[in-house]
């Protein structure tokens, strides 16, 4: 059984980095996926390609693997370069403008 440990990133949705914390083991498929004839949907005989485990840490998810033989590929993280303005979207309404603020 192979799988890979990876930490998720941001969603498009999200503005934060609230649920990219975390470090996800995800078990890579065993087979091919299979085209149905009549309705044409993808489908697979493989259950573990749904399971997807959470650990707080790295090494959490390694240990995890370690225990149950399972070997794993790590992917390190890319460094983020955190997005922050001088005073950001609250300069729309600051009392101390130096210019007037219109449409």
């Amino acid at each position: 059984m192979r799988a890979r440990i990876y930490q998720p990133a941001k969603t498009a949705m999200q503005s934060g980095t609230a649920k990219a914390k975390g470090w996800v083991l995800e078990f890579a498929p065993d087979t091919a996926r299979a085209v149905d004839p009549l309705m044409g949907w993808t489908s697979s005989d493989d259950t573990q390609a749904q399971v997807r485990l959470r650990f707080d840490t790295r090494e959490a998810a390694e240990a995890y693997a370690q225990e149950r033989g399972i070997t794993c590929d790590v992917t390190d993280p890319k460094p983020r370069k955190p997005i922050i303005r001088l005073r950001g979207y609250g300069e729309n309404f600051a009392t101390d403008r130096k210019s007037v603020w219109t449409h």
